[in-house]
């Protein structure tokens, strides 16, 4: 059996468990690695994909420039099922923020297992549901697309997940906003969110 990291390596994708649902992985720091992700989900190139990092010291060393105050809110919402929207000054992973570079998603989540094991080696990924545009979101290994399967570098088994895709939130601007709700209600977020902002 292919070692995931090794495929990783070698630029190809994963399947992998995530704390939400079987997700797509590719080696964030080159373009190539991230493009064949999106051919094998077959995704638009200009739809943006999650910078995912092992923890949130490690997500400043890949987005140094996350300031003061997108700093603080992150760090309320982070680690856990979410997905945030920053802003990307230094417009870095350009392949992975689709069509607006001045603005990243990224996601550290709160798992253990095999995914986390192998998010652990290598720091960070890029991530996407393993699904076809459309699809619903994988909580089982077989509900994987044969053709997504059969295609990545290695594929991770970790049991059944909770199901419910990260929630999405756009935290770019003066106001959140909830781009997607997920597995943790948009309500809890911003109730999270909401003595921050109104004192910032």
């Amino acid at each position: 059996m292919t070692d995931p990291v090794e495929a990783l390596r070698n630029g190809k994708p994963i399947v992998m468990p995530f704390d939400t649902v079987y997700g797509l992985a590719a080696d964030p720091f080159r373009e190539e690695p991230t493009r064949r992700l999106y051919e094998l989900k077959g995704r638009d190139q200009t739809e943006p994909s999650a910078l995912v990092a092992c923890d949130f010291d490690h997500l400043l060393e890949c987005v140094p420039e996350i300031d003061g105050r997108a700093m603080s809110l992150a760090r309320l919402l982070l680690p856990g099922p979410v997905t945030l929207v920053l802003p990307n000054p230094a417009r870095r992973f350009r392949w992975l923020t689709g069509t607006n570079p001045e603005a990243i998603g990224v996601r550290v989540p709160d798992f253990d297992g095999p995914g986390a094991e192998v998010l652990a080696r290598v720091g960070a990924l890029v991530a996407t549901s393993a699904n076809h545009p459309g699809g619903p979101d994988p909580k089982r290994l077989d509900e994987v697309s044969e053709d997504i399967r059969e295609g990545a570098g290695a594929v991770v088994e970790g049991g059944e997940l909770p199901g419910s895709p990260s929630t999405v939130i756009d935290l770019s601007g003066m106001k959140p906003r909830i781009l997607r709700d997920g597995a943790l209600p948009a309500e809890e977020a911003l109730r999270r969110l909401g003595a921050a902002v109104r004192s910032g």
